[in-house]
């Protein structure tokens, strides 16, 4: 959302803001979330993000980043205020407020299950006949088409079609261990 069509105006403003709400809340809770101590800290001033935007409506007038970065501002601007009536930085999050803290990177054991994926699809593959994995290869790796891949190994395209089908059955049965190498 931005520019002027997602600024609510006159009777329709509190059902407008409760859409704009829905649509930033989440994102000016994190931004603010990863700022301060706890989450009670987080909601209060996240809620005064958008009680201050709400009574501000009137004179809102959209200027490059839109709705979404006049919200931010507002936001900023009472994480710097809340801080400086405080006298403090912002603290340094401790082990375990970080941990609840919501991260788009995936953990360590996301690369496990993938890394063990990849082996077993590779032990898998390594059991399928010559002409299946040259299909594989060709198809998965190369990107060629069904056509291109019949001319390379001699086959109609009609041909090349039902190998793969059979190969990628194959290749589910060995990866779910019920066929037999």
């Amino acid at each position: 959302m931005s520019g002027a069509q997602d600024t609510p105006t006159s009777a329709e403003e509190p059902r407008a803001f409760e859409e704009l709400y829905r649509s930033y809340a989440p994102t000016v809770y994190g931004y603010i979330r990863a700022r301060v101590n706890s989450n009670a800290e987080a909601e209060d001033l996240a809620a005064r993000t958008f009680a201050n935007a709400f009574a501000s409506l009137p004179t809102y007038r959209a200027r490059g980043g839109g709705f979404g970065s006049w919200l931010m501002t507002i936001a900023h601007n009472l994480l710097a205020n809340w801080y400086r009536e405080r006298g403090r930085r912002p603290p340094a999050t401790s082990l375990e407020d970080a941990e609840a803290l919501p991260s788009a990177a995936p953990g360590p054991e996301f690369h496990l299950e993938r890394n063990e994926r990849i082996r077993a699809i590779r032990d898998a593959i390594g059991q399928l006949g010559s002409d299946q994995q040259r299909l594989i290869a060709l198809k998965y790796v190369d990107g060629l088409t069904n056509a291109q891949i019949g001319h390379m190994m001699g086959r109609s395209e009609g041909a090349v079609k039902a190998l793969h089908h059979r190969t990628l059955r194959k290749l589910l049965g060995l990866l779910a261990g019920q066929v037999e190498a």
